[in-house]
Formats: C-alpha cells, structure tokens, sequence
C-alpha cells in the first residue's frame, strides 16, 4: 500500500513502472491498514503496458473504451514551495526531460501550486497518525512492548490528536482535489507532472527516503504513474504523472502519449 509515497518512490528508485490509483479503486478489504483515509493499493511492473493490463483486472469498474484525444497532452508543472522540496540534483534532471518534452512538441504549463504544502503535510502526517493510532489501539494494550520503538512513539503521538483536527484532515483530502481539479480546468491541464522522489535512491538501510513528492498526489487521492526517465549518477530517477481522481483510464492513455 502507498500512504504517502511507498509506490511511487521505490519505482523511482529502482528504475521500474509503479502505480497508484485513485483512491477506493483497488479494494483494500483484507487489508490491515496504516491510515485507512491514506492507503491506496497499488503495485510495480516493468513496462506501462503491464501496468495497464493489472490495473483493468484490480480496478473497480475499468473502461477500456475512452475516446481519442485527438490532440498532445497538455501537462503542467506544479511549481513553488512543493517542487522546491526536491533536491538540486533531481531539479536539474527534472528540467531536462521537461526541455526534451517541449522539445517534441508538448506544451507545458507552469502553475503554482500546493503553496500551503506544509499545511498538506501537516494534514496528512497527523491524518495517517490518528487513523494508525486506532487500528493498533487494542493490539497496543496488549502487546505495546513488542512493537517497534517508531511505531510506539507514532502510536503515542497519533492517539494524542483532537477529533476536530483529524476530522479536518480527512476534510482536507476533497478540498484539495477539487483545488487541483480547477486549477486544471482554469489552465487547460491534462496531466501534472513532477520528480517522482526528493532524490535517487538513499545509500545503504538506515533510510527509505523522503515521500515528500509523493504526498500530496496520495492526500488528495488522485492517481499516479512513476515512470523511468533515465539515470542520474547512474541511479534511475523517475517522473510521476498525475491524473483527474477516478479517471484513472485516462491517466493511462495520456501517458501512453507522453511516451
């Protein structure tokens, strides 16, 4: 499951297709979830047609018969605070493959977007933390000292927060898809694009690395597919595309086309 980037960041890491649907799309019954307003079901595969076909046969009411587009994509770029979380090093090889795409005739937009990115971040940390807080809530009174140091201390905090702030959190999620879904409507947007993670993948264990491209796509349950585009000191580096929630049919198409 993806609750904030636990798809799309090891796909960029390790050169391979990772999707992410819309939230609800893929059933998570059976699942033991970390934050059951968070977790999306979603899975790797090593090329986009692979990818395609696994999602028709997961997703909810799959349509495999959309019209054409008849036209390219229109992609935008989600500048400002959030972009900026990236790291130099990603940022430069970002730019390039968005020159390459303009390069093949793609119009790209920049918007600014996400300018409340800490508060998105702040949303759904505290959102994942409550909603962990309570599935382990029983287990935790019985077995608190088996667990893990990291998941005591996140259990601790999360059991902590108001309900009026969780309920606000869950709130959230809406209000910014539909902000990303007129921001798309307003700038003639088909797909948003940015780097799939903050950096290449971490050197040795003691880290998974940042999830910080990957959380608001994953707050606002919109989907998303991190492709491979090339390497960076000869480490894969992924751009993740992402679509209009439950249009997940098109976000496939429209990157079929990009690519």
């Amino acid at each position: 499951t993806q609750t904030i980037g636990s798809i799309s960041r090891p796909a960029s890491f390790c050169g391979v297709i990772g999707f992410k649907p819309s939230i609800g799309r893929i059933s998570t019954a059976g699942v033991i979830p970390f934050s059951k307003s968070a977790d999306h079901i979603g899975f790797f595969t090593q090329d986009l047609k692979g990818s395609e076909i696994v999602a028709s046969i997961l997703c909810d009411n799959w349509d495999n018969d959309l019209p054409e587009l008849n036209r390219k994509p229109i992609l935008g770029i989600p500048e400002g605070k959030y972009l900026q979380q990236a790291s130099p090093e990603i940022l430069s090889t970002f730019w390039k493959v968005v020159d390459n795409l303009k390069q093949k005739g793609y119009i790209i937009k920049s918007i600014t977007t996400f300018n409340n990115i800490d508060e998105i971040n702040d949303k759904h940390k505290l959102m994942s933390a409550a909603e962990f807080a309570e599935v382990h809530k029983d287990w935790f009174n019985k077995y608190g000292n088996k667990y893990h140091q990291a998941s005591i201390d996140l259990i601790k905090r999360g059991r902590d927060i108001p309900l009026e702030i969780l309920d606000n959190a869950i709130k959230g999620r809406t209000q910014l898809r539909e902000e990303l879904e007129q921001l798309q409507k307003e700038n003639g947007i088909d797909l948003w694009l940015s780097p799939s993670s903050v950096t290449t993948a971490p050197h040795g264990l003691d880290s998974t690395g940042d999830p910080a491209m990957n959380l608001p796509w994953t707050y606002a349950g919109v989907p998303t597919l991190s492709i491979p585009f090339g390497l960076y000191n000869e480490l894969p580096f992924g751009i993740q595309f992402a679509g209009n929630y439950n249009k997940d049919e098109s976000l496939f198409k429209l990157v079929k086309d990009v690519l």
